[in-house]
């Protein structure tokens, strides 16, 4: 499955668009705020400053949810009192808004509507320019040298491609699930993490060729802090509640077992050690900061979401266009009805963690 022909966040504002339904990645970006100040706060430390006239950023698997209109005011804001403090000249802004071709970019820029070409009701007087660009960050973007900061929330760990799970002879060898669980064999890891690597270093690359000399990159991926996947509940709850919501349609005879034995997401939770030893690996960029945080998914009334009906929408809003695609479309309402029959006290916290790089 090639991740750009069929992932996209659920489009439009229904009840289970991903609109609706990124209250998750709202808090992910909340949280990655004093970082992101912290990383352009620093490019008024260089000798000279990588920017004078015009400030170029880039958000980079922004969706169509509600986080570009979170991380936007925060970069102008951080711009605007850090040149004042200064007595700089505050540039204009040119945001690039990217996504997969398929994201739902008219979504998007309805919310954006008291922001652009104003920078908000604050900043009457700044200049704020906002582009899409469609395509996927597994590649260029953006011209050479042209990129100041580059942003994305939640996104780096969705991978290009999944990977070949099959043995010799073709079959499958992940059965009974689609991600790394306990019960997959050491290949699938090892599969998991080589696609990874490639994909994060193509990454890394990409925005070394687009940014400028000490540019900045502030990058939120949903992460684990152990070198191994013991703890499922934990590092895969999604694909974890999915699996077993998928298996009681196997058992009902809804989905063929052969269906789901072939099928596969294309995600993977790095450890913090495994990015930190990519980065350094590729060679463009130094580490500024790497933090953890988690948040709580459930139980009632203390995470995200207060009921399992809320969490199922969530999950529905992120991998229906993956599921329709490979399941079909007859199944979607009796798969997300299952998911939202399960107790949500058990749901448990889920790590992430921020690091902030700093273009050579």
């Amino acid at each position: 499955m090639d991740m750009k022909d069929v992932l996209c966040m659920n489009t439009g504002e229904g009840e289970s668009s991903y609109l609706l339904n990124s209250k998750f990645t709202n808090v992910t970006a909340i949280k990655s705020i004093p970082t992101l100040k912290r990383a352009i706060e620093s490019l008024f430390k260089e000798e000279s400053p990588p920017f004078e006239h015009l400030l170029n950023v880039a958000d980079l698997g922004c969706a169509s949810g509600s986080t570009s209109n979170t991380i936007m005011p925060t970069v102008v804001q951080t711009v605007v009192n850090k040149c004042r403090e200064l007595n700089h000249k505050i540039p204009e802004f040119q945001f690039y808004l990217n996504d997969l071709p398929s994201n739902d970019f008219n979504t998007l820029f309805k919310g954006l509507n008291g922001f652009v070409g104003s920078g908000g009701e604050e900043f009457e007087n700044t200049s704020c320019l906002v582009m899409g660009a469609p395509g996927s960050f597994h590649g260029r973007l953006f011209p050479l040298n042209t990129i100041h900061l580059v942003y994305s929330n939640y996104s780096v760990h969705w991978l290009s491609k999944v990977p070949d799970l099959r043995d010799e002879k073709g079959n499958p060898i992940n059965k009974g699930t689609f991600y790394i669980s306990k019960t997959s064999p050491s290949g699938v890891r090892e599969a998991y993490l080589a696609q990874f690597q490639k994909d994060f270093t193509l990454f890394l690359k990409s925005r070394a060729e687009e940014m400028v000399s000490n540019g900045r990159v502030v990058l939120v991926l949903h992460g684990r802090l152990s070198q191994d996947f013991s703890c499922e509940k934990e590092l895969q709850l999604p694909w974890l509640i999915l699996s077993q919501a998928i298996s009681r349609l196997v058992s009902k005879g809804l989905i063929d077992e052969e269906k789901l034995d072939s099928f596969e997401v294309p995600y993977y939770t790095p450890s913090v050690q495994e990015v930190k030893e990519l980065v350094e690996g590729e060679g463009s960029y130094a580490v500024e900061l790497m933090e953890t945080f988690t948040i709580r998914i459930g139980a009632r009334n203390e995470g995200i979401w207060s009921d399992a009906r809320g969490f199922g929408n969530n999950l529905r809003s992120i991998t229906e266009t993956m599921i329709s695609h490979h399941f079909g479309p007859q199944i979607l309402d009796e798969l997300y009805d299952e998911i939202q029959d399960l107790p949500l006290q058990d749901f448990a916290t889920q790590c992430s963690f921020v690091v902030g790089l700093k273009r050579n």
